[in-house]
C-alpha cells in the first residue's frame, strides 16, 4: 500500500489479542480488557513516531547520562465514539497531553460522511496529532477528519493516525487522499471488526 503504512510488528501476544477481539464468544469484560492491551501496545509504538530531542540529566549519584526527550507540540484527536475508547491509552503514556474531539456521521440518505462537532486545542496547527479511531473499514470517516483538520491548518504530514484494525481499502484510500499522512495499525485484513464500539462500550 505504501511506506505511509506501518504495522506492529506481529508477535504470539499480539496475534492473541487480535484472536480474543475478533472472537465473538469472548466476555464484554475480556474484550475490553485485551482492546485496552492492544490500544496501548499502538499508541505506545505511536508515541515512536514524533520527534525527540538529546538531553543530559544527572543520576542520583551525580553520573551524567545522555538520552532523549520528547519534544513539545503534540496532541491526541478522538474521532468519536470508538475513537474515545484510545483515549485512555494515551493519557497512561503522556498524562498531561491535550486531546481533542471529533464526531463524523453518516447521513443516512447520502451516506456521506457529515461533521456533527470538533473541538480542537486552539493551537493545534503547530502540534503532531495522534488521530485516534480503532476499525479503518472504508476509511471515509478518517477522510472527513483529516479534512477538517486540515481546515484547522493542519498539515497532513504532522497526523498520525491511531488504529488497531484496517482493511487494505480503508488504508489504500486515507493515503490516496492523503499522501504525507502515516498510519499505524496492527493489522491489514478484508473483514475488520466493525462491532468494535458497540461491544467495547456495552452497546450492542
Amino acid at each position: 500500500i505504501g511506506p505511509q503504512l506501518k504495522l506492529l510488528p506481529l508477535n504470539d501476544q499480539i496475534r492473541e489479542l487480535q484472536t480474543i477481539i475478533r472472537d465473538k464468544t469472548t466476555s464484554r469484560g475480556d474484550f475490553v480488557f485485551c482492546a485496552d492491551r492492544l490500544i496501548r501496545l499502538v499508541v505506545e509504538e505511536g508515541l515512536n513516531q514524533l520527534p525527540y530531542s538529546e538531553c543530559t540529566v544527572t543520576t542520583p549519584t551525580g553520573h551524567k547520562y545522555d538520552g532523549v526527550k520528547f519534544e513539545r507540540g503534540n496532541c491526541g484527536v478522538s474521532i468519536m465514539r470508538s475513537g474515545e475508547a484510545m483515549e485512555q491509552g494515551l493519557r497512561d503514556c503522556c498524562r498531561s497531553i491535550r486531546i481533542g474531539k471529533i464526531l463524523i456521521q453518516s447521513d443516512e440518505e447520502t451516506q456521506k460522511a457529515k461533521v456533527y462537532y470538533a473541538k480542537f486545542p486552539p493551537d493545534v496547527y503547530r502540534r503532531k496529532v495522534l488521530l485516534m479511531y480503532p476499525i479503518l473499514s472504508t476509511g471515509n470517516t478518517v477522510i472527513e477528519a483529516v479534512r477538517v483538520l486540515i481546515e484547522h491548518r493542519v498539515q497532513p504530514k504532522h497526523i498520525i493516525l491511531l488504529s488497531l484494525f484496517s482493511t487494505p481499502h480503508g488504508a489504500k484510500s486515507i493515503i490516496q487522499e492523503f499522501p504525507d499522512i502515516t498510519i499505524l495499525t496492527t493489522e491489514v485484513h478484508p473483514v475488520a471488526p466493525t462491532h468494535f464500539g458497540q461491544r467495547y462500550f456495552g452497546t450492542d
